[in-house]
């Protein structure tokens, strides 16, 4: 295989796959080889199909506002309780 896939190897061999995999792609950048492992990757993503993207956005949407009005409510009866216990003191 052309690629090297060293990256979740954590034991005390990461140092000599390192040094392979520098020397096997030695005539890449490491910015363009950056580039293109992660245009293949991409490539293996499942992407969702329109309706669904908009679908999970108006869930999104939905659930932000609901979140929002629900901090509103809690903020503006705190605010109220603060107001309250400062005009008795």
């Amino acid at each position: 295989m052309g690629r090297c896939e060293h990256s979740l190897v954590f034991t005390h061999q990461t140092e000599s796959i390192v040094s392979r995999s520098t020397t096997v792609q030695r005539s890449d950048n490491a910015i363009v080889r950056y580039f293109k492992e992660t245009r293949a990757e991409i490539g293996k993503v499942t992407w969702p199909t329109r309706e669904e993207g908009t679908r999970l956005t108006v869930v999104v949407l939905i659930v932000t506002t609901i979140a929002a009005l629900v901090l509103f409510a809690v903020d503006s009866f705190f605010s109220y309780l603060v107001t309250l216990f400062l005009q008795v003191f």
